[in-house]
């Protein structure tokens, strides 16, 4: 008699289980699945904390999180931050989100940034609590920096930088200035993860095309993984062709793995907030191959991942889709909101586009 009600129960259960309504199965995937396929949502915490519904392809209201992982998406690239004024992109956020990430199955990709703000080829300012340090204490502090990251964090992709095409760390690291320093604290960064976290593959990251090879032609002697290029075609040209040609170089002149490590692109030129998008005029388009449309975003993204599998020797990794959460979370009237809700991988009604399913395993 026990027997036959456990039976029952069980089996009860099973049919429960198979008519939950809408839930989402992640897929499996194997070890042979090691292509990137990334997406950067740093300020997804600073807009989950509104509430906003998303939307997966068959317009039911999801979890933003298990849609990505349901399209494909296998890696989270996170920008850190040393002491942000409103503690967005610092260290107990990122860490926090990391491990939740984690939960989720996905692999985390750092872009540590070694500033309080945003780092990029113009503004690389030194972490208020560095700026009176001398040069030596400096280079420790990259070095405690790093190894507070990775023992923490534990990411499987880390930068040293973001977008240092001139440098890091100005004014001690500017490579313009002085290029032997900007070396040398580059190799305190990357010792730091060597030593402490030798499974993280690490990432020099440079914007654009141009110089690409004379910049990572004078770093020849430092030990990293991955070159990691920026391509937005606003920026840095709209020759795919162009950025085939630097990546396949890349790898052959210095016998490294390349991953892009930002691109993005619009699917609209309209707007959702009283904020200014950076990308808003057909001359910033790729034309007549990819309009501003649902179909010509995934078009884009489509031969972008095409061009990177072709890297010879497989060495092409992978890429990443920057602020693929960025909606109009600030409302429609918001005039200090998304710069990039045109460009984001959800339309104006937080329905994910037809490009997610370019993340897909094929």
């Amino acid at each position: 008699m026990n027997f036959v009600y456990i039976l029952t129960l069980l089996l009860l259960a099973a049919c429960v289980k198979e008519t939950v309504p809408n839930a989402v199965v992640p897929p499996v995937y194997g070890e042979q699945d090691t292509f990137i396929r990334a997406v950067d949502i740093s300020s997804y915490p600073e807009i989950k904390a509104v509430n906003p519904v998303f939307y997966g392809s068959d317009s039911v209201a999801t979890d933003f999180l298990a849609i990505l992982k349901a399209k494909g998406v296998n890696t989270i690239r996170l920008r850190l931050w040393v002491n942000p004024s409103n503690q967005q992109s610092g260290f107990v956020e990122v860490k926090q989100f990391a491990e939740e990430l984690k939960r989720n199955g996905f692999k985390i990709w750092l872009s540590v940034h070694y500033s309080d703000t945003w780092a990029d080829p113009g503004h690389q300012q030194l972490p208020s609590v560095w700026q009176n340090a001398s040069y030596t204490a400096l280079k420790d502090s990259v070095y405690n920096y790093t190894k507070k990251v990775v023992t923490q964090v534990k990411p499987d992709y880390i930068q040293i930088g973001n977008e240092i095409n001139s440098g890091f760390l100005f004014p001690q690291g500017n490579l313009n200035t002085n290029q032997a320093n900007f070396k040398e604290l580059l190799q305190k960064g990357i010792a730091a993860v060597r030593e402490n976290a030798p499974k993280t593959k690490i990432i020099l990251h440079f914007a654009g095309i141009d110089n690409a090879n004379w910049f990572f032609g004078n770093l020849t002697a430092l030990d990293y993984d991955v070159i990691g290029l920026s391509y937005y075609p606003i920026w840095h040209g709209k020759s795919l062709t162009n950025l085939k040609t630097t990546l396949t170089s890349l790898s052959v002149n210095y016998q490294k793995e390349v991953v892009i490590a930002e691109t993005a692109y619009p699917f609209t030129l309209g707007w959702n907030d009283w904020t200014n998008n950076i990308v808003g005029l057909e001359s910033q388009l790729i034309l007549p191959d990819f309009p501003a449309s649902p179909t010509g975003q995934k078009n884009y993204l489509n031969s972008l991942i095409k061009l990177t599998k072709e890297v010879p020797s497989s060495k092409g990794i992978g890429f990443c889709y920057w602020g693929a959460e960025l909606i109009a979370w600030k409302g429609t009237q918001g005039q200090n909101a998304s710069v990039w809700e045109n460009q984001a991988l959800f339309n104006f009604q937080n329905h994910a586009l037809p490009v997610l399913d370019e993340f897909k395993v094929k």
